[in-house]
């Protein structure tokens, strides 16, 4: 596992994960899988595309979760 990437749930992360948070965990896992940490040109479309997908599936995971027996703040 990629150390960079943080748990993005609550109770874990104290509040709901921003956008940001979620593309950066996107972008770690991307780095990590492809091996590299700023794609050549000729890779930059398929690099940007692996980080958006991944970015949205990640997003749906964090709406979907039930976290039980937790205490889970809303603003």
């Amino acid at each position: 596992m990629c150390r960079s990437i943080k748990t993005l749930r609550p109770p874990v992360l104290p509040e709901e994960a921003t956008e940001e948070d979620i593309r950066a965990a996107a972008l770690q896992f991307v780095r990590k899988v492809s091996g590299f940490r700023a794609p050549a040109a000729h890779n930059q479309e398929v690099f940007d595309r692996a980080v958006d997908e991944i970015a949205e599936a990640t997003a749906r995971l964090l709406g979907g979760l039930e976290v039980r027996g937790a205490s889970v703040r809303t603003s």
